[in-house]
Order: C-alpha cells, then sequence, then structure tokens
C-alpha cells in the first residue's frame, strides 16, 4: 500500500517537471511608441521615467532612438530603469539617416530587442572626454573595461552576442543595419509599424529571470507617448553648452547685485539662473530644484510690490513660476498631480494682476502730470535712513537717494520728495507727518 502511494507521489511530481520549464507567455495589449531625438541628458531620463510609470499593463515598450550620445552617469540610470521594468523594451533606431550612437547604443544592449531601419547605423560607443578621446592617464583602461564588462552582462542577459558591443567600445566599431543583422545583435529589420508582428511575434526573451514567448498580434494598438511641455523645455536646457551659458549668467548677475546692492533685480532673477543650471547640471534633483524655482518666482512677485523695477521682477517671477511648474507638474502620471489648464488659468491670473497694478501706477503717474520725470519719485513718500553734515539718506518707492532739507528731520522720520536737482540728483524733501 506504502509502495503504491510513493509510486503515484513520484509520478506525480515527475509529470510537473515538463510544466517548469515551458516559457510563459507575454501577450501585447499595446505598443507604446516613446521617442528621443536629442542627446542622452537628465531630460531623457526624467522623460522616460515619467512615461514608463504610465504605460498600461501589458505594453510592448517600443523607443525610437536617433541620437549622437551622452551622458555615461544618464545612461546607466536608463539602463537601470528598464532591467527594472515589468513590460518588454524594444529599441528601434529610425528614421532613415538615424543612428544610435555612443551612449545610444549602450542603452541599446540592454533593451530585450532591436530594431533598425534601413540605412541607418550603430556604435561608436568608445568614451570621450570633453571634445577630445579620454587620454590613458585619466583613466582610459578604466572607463572602456567598465563599459566593456556592463555590455557584456547586458549581452548574456538578452542572449545576445556581445563581441559586436565590445568593439562599439574598444575600437568605436560602428555597424549598418545589414552588418548588425548580419553579426546577429539586432532581431531584424524594419521600415514600418506594421511589419513589428512579423519580426517580434513568438520570439523569446527574458522578463525580470523568467523566460517568455512574446504574443504580438498583427493588429495590436499602438499608442504614442510624447514628452510634457516641462521635458521639452528641461531637454533643451539640459544642453551642457546652454546649461553652462545659464549658470554664467547667473553668476555675473548676482555679483552685479552684490557690487551695487538695493534693487534686488539684478540678484533675485540670477538666482533663478543659478537653479535652473543647477537642474541642467543634475546637481538639484528636478523636483526640488523645480519646487526652488516656484518659491524663488514667488519671492519676486512679492518684491514687485515694495521694489520699483518697472515690472523687472514681475517678469522673472513669472518667468520662474511658469518653468518650475512645468517641471514640477507632470499632469495626470506624476506623484502631484495638476491639470495644465488649472496652471494655466492661475498663471492668467496671476499675469492680469500684475498688469492691472501696473496700469494703476501709470496712471497715477500720469495725475501727477509728470510725464517728463517719470522714473523720478518726485511726490512719493519715504523715511529718513541716515543723518549725516546738511545731508541725508532717504528711502523711496525702494530705492535710496541723497537728499538735502530746511527742516531738521532724525532717523525715521517721514519725508516727501517735493524736487530733485537734475545735475546732481539731490532730492529736496521735507518733513510729513506719520501716517
Amino acid at each position: 500500500m506504502r509502495r503504491a502511494i510513493l509510486l503515484q507521489f513520484v509520478i506525480f511530481v515527475l509529470s510537473l517537471f515538463p510544466q517548469s520549464t515551458k516559457a510563459l507567455s507575454y501577450n501585447v495589449k499595446e505598443i507604446s511608441h516613446l521617442e528621443i531625438n536629442s542627446a542622452i541628458t537628465p531630460a531623457t531620463y526624467d522623460y522616460l521615467k515619467y512615461q514608463f510609470k504610465s504605460l498600461p499593463t501589458g505594453s510592448l515598450i517600443l523607443i525610437k532612438i536617433n541620437t549622437p550620445g551622452g551622458l555615461i552617469s544618464t545612461t546607466k540610470d536608463i539602463i537601470t530603469l528598464i532591467g527594472a521594468q515589468d513590460k518588454p523594451v524594444a529599441i528601434w533606431v529610425t528614421p532613415e539617416g538615424a543612428s544610435a550612437a555612443s551612449a545610444g547604443a549602450i542603452i541599446a544592449a540592454s533593451a530585450h530587442f532591436i530594431l533598425m531601419s534601413t540605412g541607418t547605423n550603430i556604435g561608436a560607443a568608445t568614451p570621450v572626454g570633453l571634445g577630445e578621446d579620454i587620454k590613458e592617464s585619466d583613466g582610459r583602461s578604466k572607463a572602456l573595461n567598465d563599459l566593456k564588462a556592463m555590455v557584456r552582462s547586458l549581452s548574456y542577459s538578452r542572449n545576445r552576442p556581445s563581441a559586436p558591443f565590445e568593439k562599439m567600445i574598444d575600437k568605436a566599431e560602428s555597424y549598418t543595419d545589414q552588418e548588425a543583422l548580419k553579426e546577429k545583435f539586432i532581431d531584424g529589420v524594419i521600415n514600418q509599424d506594421q511589419t513589428l508582428s512579423k519580426i517580434l511575434n513568438g520570439k523569446k526573451f527574458v522578463l525580470l529571470g523568467k523566460e517568455m514567448d512574446l504574443i504580438l498580434p498583427a493588429n495590436t494598438l499602438s499608442k504614442d507617448y510624447e514628452a510634457t511641455a516641462g521635458q521639452k523645455l528641461l531637454n533643451v536646457l539640459a544642453n551642457p553648452s546652454t546649461a553652462y551659458f545659464i549658470f554664467l549668467l547667473g553668476v555675473a548677475l548676482l555679483y552685479f547685485e552684490l557690487q551695487a546692492p538695493g534693487g534686488y533685480i539684478a540678484g533675485g532673477i540670477g538666482i533663478a539662473f543659478i537653479i535652473l543650471a543647477a537642474i541642467s547640471f543634475q546637481v538639484l534633483p528636478l523636483d526640488w530644484g523645480a519646487l526652488a524655482l516656484i518659491i524663488t518666482g514667488v519671492i519676486l512677485l512679492i518684491l514687485e510690490i515694495y521694489v520699483t523695477s518697472y515690472g523687472l521682477l514681475g517678469l522673472g517671477g513669472i518667468v520662474s513660476f511658469i518653468i518650475g511648474s512645468l517641471f514640477l507638474f507632470h499632469g495626470e502620471g506624476g506623484y502631484i498631480s495638476v491639470d495644465y489648464p488649472v496652471l494655466i488659468s492661475t498663471l492668467i491670473g496671476v499675469v492680469s494682476c500684475i498688469g492691472f497694478l501696473t496700469w494703476y501706477l501709470i496712471r497715477d503717474q500720469k495725475k501727477q502730470n509728470l510725464k517728463q520725470q517719470f522714473f523720478l519719485p518726485l511726490g512719493a513718500k519715504g523715511n529718513v535712513l541716515t543723518v549725516g553734515h546738511n545731508s541725508y539718506q532717504i528711502k523711496v518707492k525702494g530705492e535710496i537717494w541723497r537728499a538735502s532739507s530746511s527742516d531738521i528731520l532724525m532717523v525715521g522720520d517721514s519725508i516727501e520728495v517735493i524736487n530733485i536737482d537734475p545735475e546732481t540728483l539731490i532730492a529736496v524733501i521735507k518733513k510729513t507727518a506719520k501716517e
């Protein structure tokens, strides 16, 4: 009796072995189209990270790529991002004349499938410095060996030959679509979306350590996922040359503010530029940098009320607020979801209020018949800052002026400007009662 039971148990266990080795099926419900058509920068990573979170279950992520290369640090972040997905990723080098060079080739090595259009190329992934090849003394061997080990590991996990990718790194080798197909490290050459299912349907791949068969029907739904307005703007600002120019401009404005303090215009706008540069250099995380821009924008708008900048502080505040909002709020897929119509209506409200205040101040100036002396604080009220020998320093409309008076004044007294010498720009003031 015991032998019969044991025999049945052994037969049952053995019957499970064929099922355990059978590959699972991944049924594609949507081909999700993403596009990289620029250098690989932090903006590229932010775009992919944001879009990956919003893709539905059962997606085949198809990334159309045309890039000259980019940052190795960002490339490694994108590779890690692709490896953590529970959806297969296909890289398609397209359109005709496009290339996946340098960082683009390494990203392609991490994808589950690689496709190329006719007339495209992939490769030339040798790391370089700023404008020249990395020298031996700068760690060239270390950089090459690190990248070669990475593509070997990626090729092994994707079940494709690693030798072509190592040649791309070690010898800056580049392959045409036909050469890549001959080397068997791409899955096919296609020129239209319609032929995608003919090449990939039934393909085996490994997803998160599990072997699967890709089931891709010919009539599968395709959908494009474009970058948000903030990501497109970040893509422009993340260009190293643009970011460096913004940084220098911010430093120059900040230096000018320290040399001639009191107006806050150069300093406030300079800080906004430096925050933008920090985001572009990836020194500040995008979300924190965006929040800093919004706070800076609010501060500049408040300063516009107290400092006479003739709209410059307000304009800088609005621009900072808009850029920060575009970076921080990604719409429906982000952690904090604010629709663009809400952002636009809020900004219209802020701009309208500032426009009304500007109109009111201009009208007030016209009432005083001071058209020829619009920029002089004639008739303005302020207070005494310092008392010197037959002279004073006063503050009116956020500005500091030298002044003289026939009255005896003390620090803190309220004054009114009754005249200004056009040659010396010394104000003539009189004492007024405190309001």
